[in-house]
């Protein structure tokens, strides 16, 4: 590929525009790739395994696709099951991969987002990014402690909060397990949680991307199983930047499409693996 532009570096300046240049713009990894071959452009997708996985037990890594493959489809029925919400487009932020998000349901109670979440404005400020090289989800702090309080409403009828885990880890809330024996009473226990995007596309969260479940203390006789949220709180910086950001242990599980040509990123639940076969 002639005239092909990439750069290496130990630390950056100035604004990110992807880990691997999959953001948009003309120098990005899918545009360049587009002129050795035009499908190259038009979408990619990943799909990541989970953060729990055990690296000797690994068959294979997390994949990356570029270009449109064929869906399975039977019956003249798609059976890609992607639900999509549109890009917006960001003027002073054009690499990010900008979505609106509408509500967050815990449980049976929709907490709706701030205004700033559900739209770019001309600055470039608001919006969610979806973004693979991001760990946890990052809320401001009005809507992150809402989710908390619900949350905690529900879980602190059965299960008694781990106060000293939160000060040792920064997770919160957290919560001791041993009240709940079987999975069957823990997907009682622990309320769903899905995020509402602009589009009526709603993304139904597994458990495990955000309630994380491990056993603290080395000592046999003090390791107590904790559960904690895995979202924290972004701040209160809604004048300036996106207004949230969607991480990688919420899309554990899901193949995430970019679809350039459509202008809009699709969710569709998977098993990474079976995306290799």
């Amino acid at each position: 590929l002639k005239n092909f532009t990439f750069g290496c570096a130990h630390s950056a300046l100035g604004e990110p525009i992807g880990v691997a240049g999959f953001g948009f713009g003309p120098l990005s990894l899918p545009a360049q790739l587009a002129r050795f071959s035009p499908d190259l452009g038009t979408q990619f997708s990943y799909c990541l395994i989970s953060h729990s996985f055990h690296a000797t037990k690994l068959r294979h890594p997390s994949p990356l696709i570029l270009g449109k493959y064929k869906e399975k489809v039977s019956s003249g029925i798609s059976h890609s099951g992607f639900v999509y919400t549109p890009m917006l487009d960001n003027p002073k932020h054009p690499y990010f991969y900008s979505v609106g998000l509408d509500s967050i349901w815990v449980g049976t109670r929709r907490i709706p987002t701030p205004e700033n979440l559900k739209r770019v404005d001309g600055r470039g400020n608001g919006g969610v990014v979806v973004d693979s090289g991001t760990t946890y989800t990052m809320l401001p702090s009005e809507l992150y402690n809402s989710v908390v309080a619900e949350l905690d409403r529900l879980l602190s009828r059965v299960l008694n909060r781990a106060s000293e885990i939160e000060s040792s880890t920064g997770l919160s809330p957290c919560y001791y397990m041993e009240e709940v024996s079987q999975v069957a009473s823990l997907d009682r226990a622990v309320p769903s949680l899905v995020l509402e995007f602009r589009g009526n596309s709603s993304v139904v969260l597994p458990r495990r991307n955000y309630f994380y479940e491990f056993t603290d203390g080395g000592d046999k006789r003090t390791r107590r199983r904790v559960g904690c949220l895995m979202m924290m709180d972004g701040g209160d910086e809604t004048e300036s930047g996106p207004g949230a950001t969607l991480g990688n242990y919420q899309q554990q599980g899901f193949e995430v499409v970019y679809d350039l040509e459509m202008k809009r990123v699709g969710f569709a639940r998977r098993k990474c693996a079976s995306l290799w076969d």
